[in-house]
């Protein structure tokens, strides 16, 4: 296979960030030990996410190579955004706009997230089924929210729940519930508007 100029570059480009990190790296191991990782991490990302342009995508790819549980070298994550869990995961090609925050989530390839977009982990981050005892000190009901490959996820969405591949969700729409696969879906909480293309809509399935 034929090494392109700009693929060279390109290839120098992550190099450097992966040096340029080296002490975020540090800091991050030092700290996950000392509190957890994910603590450790939201205060990683919120100083990187500080970092603006070309430069920023660079060292936050790299800085996320080292902290999640996956992030491909694909991955573009925009200024402003933070995650607050290690255990997240980012397949190929996907892209993360600015002002987002993204806790225990799988993205899969060819994702497309728009700015201030929220990905909790689940919909019960604390329980409150016990009303003698303050929500902080209950237990959670965390789960890691799946966003299937190819969905495009609108400005100032919050996802709660698995979003299935080649789905469009509305700007600023709340998904409570599993959506399927190739539908676009929008409003508060979310439904279902219409298929894509010549989709069936008895015949979409989710993930």
């Amino acid at each position: 296979m034929r090494v392109t100029p700009r693929d060279a570059l390109k290839a120098l480009a992550r190099g450097a960030a992966h040096v340029a990190v080296v002490p975020c790296v540090v800091s991050y191991a030092v700290r996950s030990r000392l509190l957890d990782p994910d603590r450790a991490l939201l205060g990683s990302t919120q100083l990187l996410a500080l970092v603006p342009g070309l430069v920023g995508q660079y060292v936050r790819r790299a800085f996320l190579q080292h902290a999640l549980a996956a992030c491909d070298h694909t991955v573009a994550v925009e200024f402003g955004t933070t995650f607050s869990r290690a255990g997240a995961r980012l397949e190929r090609n996907v892209y993360i706009g600015p002002g987002c925050h993204l806790g225990l989530v799988h993205i899969e390839r060819d994702v497309l997230i728009a700015a201030g977009v929220h990905v909790p982990s689940g919909a019960r981050t604390h329980s409150i089924d016990d009303v003698d005892r303050p929500i902080r000190e209950q237990s959670s009901g965390e789960r890691l929210v799946r966003i299937g490959a190819g969905t495009w996820i609108g400005a100032a969405a919050v996802v709660m729940a698995d979003v299935g591949p080649e789905t469009i969700v509305g700007a600023g729409a709340v998904v409570t519930r599993e959506l399927p696969r190739w539908v676009v879906a929008g409003g508060v909480p979310a439904r279902v508007l219409h298929s894509r293309g010549n989709r069936d809509l008895r015949n979409t399935q989710a993930g």
